[in-house]
């Protein structure tokens, strides 16, 4: 498989308040020399705790930060070197399903307007083109086209996160960056949409990269696996090697907290 993504030594500092009126503001490293490919075709997830870097990795690969060194191949373009009409473009190619699809999506619009919004925003489509693929997107989720005129407060927590899903795929994407992507929804909801996320890999060829802390999902969903710690990469391979064999303290201290009664796993292709 070619490489659709390649992120090479990407390191992101935050500046803190000042401790003293005229002494240089400290640094937060966020991200520390952190590397991945994720090819065409694959699911990858990112994992760690909570202030680990997860999110701010998924967001400089979007991005939607700029890093202090490194650099992000997207489709075979250094996305930090794009010019702006080149990165628009670019962002056709990679879209992002959020934490909370409530808050990500405007209650003031109907389902419609908001599942078309990167269209309007990325691509020149025609009236009819544009009703078309916002209806194509619905079905696609498990929606009707009916839904289309309704308001996000009418669906219950995995009817929105089908919204934000579609959205996601109305540019036709290649990568879909999902965020803590069902760490918001109960059990049972977690296995449809997850489920979901397999079937449109299997009927549209989509890569992922999965931010979670959630090992069991993990497990149900990726290929491989990066375990991050305070912006590094402790530990990195094949989600069942890591999950069977993991070698570094930190990944076996996090296995050791997954509960041992979940969901099956179903994995592309089975």
């Amino acid at each position: 498989m070619s490489a659709l993504l390649q992120v090479e030594n990407l390191t992101l500092d935050y500046p803190l308040p000042r401790r003293r009126l005229f002494a240089p503001a400290p640094l937060h490293r966020a991200l520390d020399d952190v590397s991945l490919t994720l090819a065409r075709g694959e699911s990858l997830a990112v994992v760690g705790e909570s202030g680990s870097g997860k999110s701010t990795l998924a967001r400089t690969i979007l991005a939607l930060e700029r890093p202090s060194a490194g650099r992000v191949t997207l489709c075979g373009q250094d996305v930090f070197a794009a010019s702006p009409e080149a990165l628009r473009a670019l962002r056709r190619h990679a879209q992002m399903v959020f934490q909370d699809p409530y808050g990500s999506l405007d209650p003031r619009r109907k389902v419609g307007g908001i599942v078309g919004e990167p269209l309007d925003v990325l691509e020149a489509v025609d009236r009819d083109e544009r009703q078309a693929r916002i209806l194509q997107a619905l079905v696609s989720v498990g929606l009707k086209a009916g839904d289309a005129g309704k308001f996000p407060h009418e669906f219950s927590g995995g009817q929105r996160k089908r919204i934000a899903i579609a959205r996601a795929l109305i540019t036709r994407p290649d990568l879909i960056v999902a965020d803590e992507a069902v760490s918001a929804l109960d059990v049972s909801v977690q296995a449809q949409v997850l489920n979901l996320f397999l079937d449109l890999r299997e009927q549209l060829g989509l890569s992922y990269l999965f931010i979670s802390h959630d090992l069991a999902v993990v497990r149900q969903v990726a290929d491989r696996v990066i375990v991050l710690r305070d912006g590094r990469i402790v530990e990195e391979g094949e989600t069942e090697a890591v999950f069977r064999a993991p070698q570094h303290p930190y990944t076996q201290a996090l296995l050791a907290a997954v509960p041992r009664i979940g969901v099956p796993r179903r994995r592309a292709g089975g």
